[in-house]
């Protein structure tokens, strides 16, 4: 087993993804290597892994695994959203699929000194590429109430983002807040007592709200997904597992769009955009973990596997 990285929907997504020997595949998520991996088994001899991750520490622990694999496969340092550019530069025009996995990785949650998880004490970070100048403690220190309660009700989907926007607004007037554990509590404290004790922690839609806006992630899914459509072989395949509402709806709706191509709005009689139809949608309803990997690994229980092909 991954011990990195626990790939959700492994099987699934591969065998969605019909890597054929010799063609040439981007996981656009490297993580622990686990995708990258099952990928290169079924493209070998002669083809071509293409990995991109913004986290070093990802990209170490990849290149340590996959190293069997040789020439086989690239890694490379970077955001998905991204993919363009860094194909051209490796002079590659188009590729046979693509995969991400948009979930925060089992290594980041569990190491308390990257500041994504509520149940384990350290720094406000949330940062997927380390080298980035923004990061959690800046948002909640110095964006106005009302910019955290857009962030967190729009990102979290949290319907009390009101009040926890001002308990964050009261707490950092006494003292910054500086780590996980102290917004948690913040959080928790400012929710109704009915709701402190839910199966899922008061905390996790705004932690989940925060890391969004930290790494700035719908905007780079959708430039991910648009640029990477185009990037399609014919019979290319692009499956994306999504964790949240707000992703899922993001593929869910792009892989729609292509699929139909024209964009323009239902009154206007004419078509003036123009756009072809270039994808077909091949998961009508999203793929979901089943009991037995949902019994090795609760994290996958919000995972939604979305495949479509270009034509």
């Amino acid at each position: 087993m991954d011990t990195f990285h626990i790939p959700v929907l492994l099987g699934e997504a591969v065998d969605a993804l019909c890597p054929k020997a010799g063609g040439i595949y981007v996981d656009g998520t490297l993580g622990g290597g686990g995708y990258a991996e099952a990928i290169l088994r079924k493209i070998l001899p002669s083809g071509l892994l293409i990995g991109i991750d913004a986290d070093e520490e990802a990209l170490a622990e990849s290149k340590r695994r996959l190293e069997p694999f040789g020439k086989r496969k690239t890694l490379l340092k970077g955001n998905f959203a991204d993919i363009a550019r860094m194909l051209k530069e490796l002079h590659i025009n188009r590729v046979d699929g693509i995969v991400l996995d948009l979930g925060v990785s089992s290594r980041q949650l569990e190491n308390a000194d990257r500041g994504f998880s509520f149940s384990l004490p350290g720094p406000l970070d949330m940062r997927m590429d380390r080298s980035a100048k923004l990061n959690a403690y800046d948002l909640i220190n110095t964006l106005s109430v009302q910019e955290l309660e857009k962030i967190i009700r729009g990102y979290g989907e949290e319907t009390m983002a009101g009040k926890i926007a001002r308990a964050i607004s009261e707490e950092r007037e006494k003292a910054p807040i500086r780590t996980t554990s102290e917004l948690a509590q913040i959080v928790v404290r400012a929710v109704p007592p009915q709701f402190r004790h839910k199966k899922i922690h008061p905390a996790t839609k705004t932690f989940q709200a925060i890391r969004i806006a930290v790494n700035n992630e719908l905007a780079n899914l959708h430039h991910a997904i648009n640029d990477g459509i185009k990037l399609l072989n014919e019979r290319g395949r692009f499956c994306i597992i999504s964790f949240h509402s707000l992703e899922d709806r993001i593929v869910k709706n792009t892989f729609r769009s292509w699929e139909k191509g024209c964009i323009c709005p239902p009154d206007i009689p004419f078509c003036r955009c123009n756009r072809k139809p270039l994808l077909k949608v091949i998961t009508k309803k999203p793929i979901t973990p089943g009991s037995i990997e949902l019994a090795d690994n609760p994290r996958a229980r919000s995972a939604k596997l979305r495949t479509a092909e270009r034509i």
